[in-house]
């Protein structure tokens, strides 16, 4: 029985069928195929090689073509021949015209140079070149799949697929070998060829399925939840589609982002340009995360978060914008006078060991030239 015939009578569709046959009971198919494997590892043998025959074909028409090679024959036309092993003969001619295309050119020239010619037309025929040209150069020539082509074209896909494979097999022979080298490519571009005769590209099904969420999650500040959730889409699925075909930093998911942050986070920016405050007072006021928060601004908004943020000193250290305004005087009569630290933090109103703090981590310089002054007084 036929692997159709036994996922039918079991329930099953045929290509689940096969396909968990193919993996988990191989050695099974191999047998079925007259193959026979000897200390090889059974999922890296091939049954059937990309362009080539399988073994059930190689049997089932091993004899007709040694009798086409034969001049044993040469006098009986393809017909005669399939004929007389039994076998359809537009089959075993669509056989030749794949595997043997040689041995079908060999045998018709010797055919008409002995006179066994009948005057019938072989091989491909004016109007057939006429109908396909413009299909098989745009298959020779560009990365387009032979449904895109057929439809670009308007011939028949099956039509094309059967030219190409009767007529221009040395064309497939080198898409054969560029998807091998793609297929060996683990970082496939989109667009780019995806090594099984498809673009690196979601199916058009794909694309309509989520057109309208895609739109909603671009043009909109929407959340992923909410755009599903108006749309009717899975939120797992959404979120793989946009890992996979519009992930990565590509500039319409980065857009979308900026977009929905910007709407995030406009009035908070609004109350802090209005109200100068803490950063952290206004994360909490807007219920913000306080480090996104200032991370967004020193991407975005690097004036404003130069007046609250944090800023470098001269030395290349970090401090707040609220501290340097603060102790600023503090610093400036520290680094120009000989009064001690203490006299100026209660003359100006502020915490000693606060100020002590800041000038010490930040600004070490004004502590050498405090010391330097002191002693300079000191010997006076």
């Amino acid at each position: 029985m036929s692997v159709k015939d036994i996922a039918i009578e079991c329930g099953h569709t045929a290509g689940a069928l096969g396909n968990y046959l193919r993996r988990y009971w191989r050695e099974l198919v191999l047998h079925r195929h007259g193959i026979t494997v000897e200390d090889k590892d059974l999922l890296s043998f091939k049954i059937i090689e990309a362009g080539g025959m399988s073994a059930s074909a190689r049997i089932k028409y091993g004899s007709a073509v040694e009798a086409c090679r034969s001049l044993d024959y040469i006098e009986l036309n393809m017909s005669q021949v399939a004929r007389k092993f039994s076998l359809d003969a537009t089959a075993l001619a669509n056989f030749m015209r794949v595997h043997f295309p040689d041995v079908l050119s060999w045998r018709e020239q010797l055919r008409r140079s002995f006179g066994f010619c009948n005057g019938v037309h072989r091989g491909v025929r004016p109007e057939s070149l006429d109908q396909y040209a413009e299909a098989v150069r745009l298959y020779r020539t560009t990365d387009m799949t032979q449904a895109e082509i057929a439809s670009k074209c308007r011939v028949s896909l099956g039509g094309l697929n059967q030219h190409l494979r009767f007529y221009c097999n040395d064309v497939l022979c080198r898409k054969r070998q560029s998807r091998k080298i793609a297929k060996e490519n683990d970082k496939k571009r989109f667009g780019e060829n995806a090594g099984n005769g498809r673009k690196h590209a979601p199916a058009p099904s794909t694309v309509h399925k989520y057109a309208g969420a895609l739109a909603l999650y671009l043009d909109t500040d929407m959340t992923i939840n909410e755009v599903v959730a108006r749309t009717g889409v899975s939120a797992g699925g959404f979120r793989f589609y946009l890992r996979r075909w519009h992930g990565g930093g590509r500039s319409t998911v980065a857009t979308s982002c900026s977009l929905r942050a910007a709407a995030k986070y406009a009035a908070a920016i609004d109350s802090l340009r209005c109200r100068p405050r803490p950063v952290a007072q206004v994360a909490a006021d807007f219920g913000l995360n306080p480090d996104v928060f200032r991370c967004y601004l020193r991407a975005h908004e690097p004036e404003l978060a130069s007046r609250h943020g944090r800023m470098r000193t001269a030395k290349g250290r970090l401090v707040s914008s609220a501290s340097r305004e603060k102790y600023a005087e503090a610093l400036r009569l520290y680094s120009t006078t000989a009064e001690s630290l203490r006299s100026i933090a209660s003359r100006l109103g502020l915490v000693y060991n606060s100020v002590g703090g800041y000038i010490r981590r930040n600004h070490p310089e004004a502590v050498a030239l405090h010391a330097s002054r002191v002693a300079a007084n000191a010997n006076a």
